[in-house]
């Protein structure tokens, strides 16, 4: 994996760090007294604020906190990204995902904490939660993608239109 370089300070919001993880650690990083850990959970039991600030943070619309609430627990998969310094954790990532359980995936949500944009943790959540989906023999992944990172996810191995498929929407009026 690659090895991350910290070019980042700490001013996200901290939860404290529970006794044990329940996730994947996925990178170690050690500047002298200064001691990074990254992990990816699955734990659905995310602060529902911590998340509203991570999506503040990339300037996304607020939602109501309750609707947030509702997408979480009707998702197939959560995946959250966070870094551990000391006895802290900040949440630095999100994503989830809805499914029909049997073949397709829909991801939404994806957000990286910008000081960690551009150095990998992207890709890193991307790659997780692909290959969780995966493991649930889920063989068909979709997104929505605004058009500044198309390309990011055409690099992860995403298609634009795949067999002439396009997509339709319905809107209330």
């Amino acid at each position: 994996m690659v090895f991350w370089k910290r070019l980042f300070s700490s001013d996200t919001i901290a939860a404290p760090v529970p006794t044990q993880f329940e996730g994947d650690f996925v990178e170690f990083f050690d500047e002298g007294a200064n001691q990074s850990r990254f992990f990816f959970s699955t734990d659905r039991e995310i602060d529902l604020y911590e998340l509203e600030e991570l999506c503040d943070s990339v300037g996304w619309a607020r939602r109501p906190i309750r609707k947030v609430k509702k997408a979480l627990e009707f998702s197939f998969l959560v995946v959250s990204m966070w870094e551990v310094k000391g006895n802290r954790r900040y949440l630095i990532g999100f994503a989830r995902a809805t499914s029909d359980h049997a073949f397709n995936a829909t991801v939404w949500d994806v957000v990286i904490h910008p000081r960690f944009q551009s150095k990998g943790f992207g890709k890193a959540l991307l790659k997780y939660l692909i290959r969780k989906l995966r493991n649930e023999d889920i063989s068909n992944i979709t997104l929505f993608a605004d058009p500044q990172v198309v390309d990011f996810y055409r690099r992860l191995g995403f298609v634009l239109d795949p067999e002439g498929i396009k997509g339709m929407f319905w809107y209330p009026d």
